[in-house]
């Protein structure tokens, strides 16, 4: 599911690439084909993106990135114009070699200044867009483009609070700033399943994350669960490179719970998609019920019975618990992977 998303977003990303270079193509040479302008722009455009996404030169692209800003902008410039003069060569030399352009090697192979400064705007709006969605999150992003939450809309939601166990005692012993480093590299572990599971983190609060699907969208497939379970698997699976990083693999709890909510864009200055109501309130304490129940993750019987579970997934009834804020008791249920129910029952009996 993550292979699709990646291979669907370069997909559109290279024909909104493409699609430049035919534009450009279209308003200096009219008389050329349009895949001509179309393939210079991929060969040129490109690189670039995949150099953003440091999967090529990434210990080039980290030393750029934390340059100060004029020595930044300098040497981005810089780097733009090497990696698209390598392409524009490549992509001149592939054409006059196949015979579909007249022209010396010298006008096909060589970097005019127009053509850089075209792909370079074209390039920062397309890595700036791409931030702006990584930075708001994919939901977020498109709903304040669309305008969807203008006016408050009812709606129904998954609600997943995970939050990071011993936090304070690594401060004290580690320091804010590799505190921080480590949260950091903790909320980074978890976009990966998220994103494959098609929920959005909504916000990390403190060292929590809210994270979010449309109703629908989160039942389907169990995907609410399955991510947290990914997430705490794909974590174990690196715990080498966790302990030889910050010296501690990192322990979590996760609470879900769903229900009606009503979703607004709020903020004058500064906007924002936010949630009200009980269900996103309930969601967040029983997730403290978590330490007092002694359990990793917890889900309520309300969203346990609207969903098919996975077969490897455990159910374990905890009964009705009393919610602060909550007239009515919740009805708990906690989730276990049967190799880490096998593991709980061994640490009780050792």
């Amino acid at each position: 599911m993550g292979i699709l998303h990646s291979m669907r977003t370069w997909l559109l990303s290279s024909l909104l690439v493409a699609s430049t270079g035919v534009i450009y193509g279209v308003m200096f040479f009219p008389q050329a084909p349009m895949y001509i302008g179309a393939i210079f722009a991929l060969f040129c455009g490109m690189p670039l993106l995949v150099f953003e996404r440091r999967m090529i030169l990434p210990r080039l692209n980290v030393w750029v990135h934390r340059l100060p800003t004029p020595a930044f902008i300098l040497s981005s410039l810089i780097v733009d114009f090497l990696l698209m003069s390598v392409g524009y060569a490549m992509a001149g030399s592939l054409l006059k070699l196949l015979g579909l352009v007249d022209g010396s090697w010298e006008d096909l192979t060589l970097l005019k200044f127009d053509v850089y400064l075209y792909a370079v705007l074209v390039t920062a709006v397309i890595i700036f867009v791409g931030r702006v969605r990584e930075l708001l999150g994919r939901d977020v992003f498109l709903s304040l483009l669309t305008g969807r939450y203008r006016n408050p809309t009812q709606e129904e939601r998954v609600f997943l609070f995970i939050d990071l166990v011993g936090s304070t005692a690594f401060a004290e012993e580690h320091g804010d700033l590799k505190t921080q480093a480590f949260l950091g590299a903790v909320f980074a572990a978890m976009a990966e399943p998220v994103r494959r599971h098609k929920g959005a983190i909504d916000d990390y609060i403190g060292d929590a994350a809210l994270i979010t699907w449309p109703l629908r969208r989160g039942l389907k497939n169990a995907n609410c669960v399955r991510c947290v379970f990914n997430i705490l698997n794909d974590i174990e699976a690196n715990a080498e490179t966790w302990l030889k990083s910050y010296g501690r693999v990192p322990r979590l709890r996760a609470a879900l719970h769903g229900g009606s909510i009503v979703t607004a864009e709020i903020g004058v200055d500064h906007h924002k998609i936010a949630y009200f109501g009980d269900t996103v309130n309930t969601a967040a304490r029983l997730e403290t019920l978590c330490k007092t129940l002694e359990r990793q993750v917890l889900i309520s019987s309300d969203l346990a019975a609207r969903l098919d579970l996975p077969e490897a997934i455990i159910k374990e009834e905890l009964g009705e618990h009393a919610v602060r804020g909550r007239d009515q008791h919740l009805g708990v249920i906690a989730l276990h992977t049967q190799d880490r129910q096998a593991l709980k029952a061994a640490n009780g009996r050792s």
